[in-house]
């Protein structure tokens, strides 16, 4: 596919964003257990927008002014999002292991996948609403 035609290029993933039956739940996890910093609260439309990176990730409460537009809460049948990815660095698998544990964090699968910057160390886990989040190394050999 030729892209040259187009009149904008794709620089990153600006946001990711998630619905949450447990708001705060969800805030707590993506900063005390993977390092985001909370940027801006929306208490008024029940929206928390967290700072991963270059990127956000915005945290919608289901009972809120904006979360009610968008339906059901996710559930066990019906989640909002297959999975997010988070680029980080360095990959420490026993550190990583050690830190999600020390959470109470349930590990999924490890192995080598495919990514944006090429093939590289992966490790599966859910967050506190069940979403699931794949940690991404740098590409290299694990």
């Amino acid at each position: 596919m030729n892209t040259g035609d187009l009149p904008f290029r794709i620089h990153g993933l600006d946001h990711v964003v998630l619905r949450a039956r447990d708001q705060d739940a969800l805030v707590r996890f993506y900063c005390d257990v993977l390092g985001c910093t909370v940027e801006k609260r929306q208490d008024a439309i029940g929206l928390v927008q967290l700072r991963a990176g270059a990127s956000l990730i915005d945290i919608v409460a289901v009972d809120g002014k904006l979360g009610r537009l968008g339906g059901a809460a996710p559930g066990r049948e019906g989640h909002n999002l297959d999975h997010l990815c988070l680029r980080i660095a360095p990959f420490d698998l026993d550190a990583l292991r050690a830190h999600l544990r020390s959470h109470g964090v349930t590990l999924g699968d490890y192995g080598s996948r495919y990514g944006a910057e090429g093939e590289g160390p992966s490790l599966y886990l859910h967050d506190a609403e069940g979403n699931m989040i794949e940690l991404k190394g740098p590409p290299g050999p694990v």
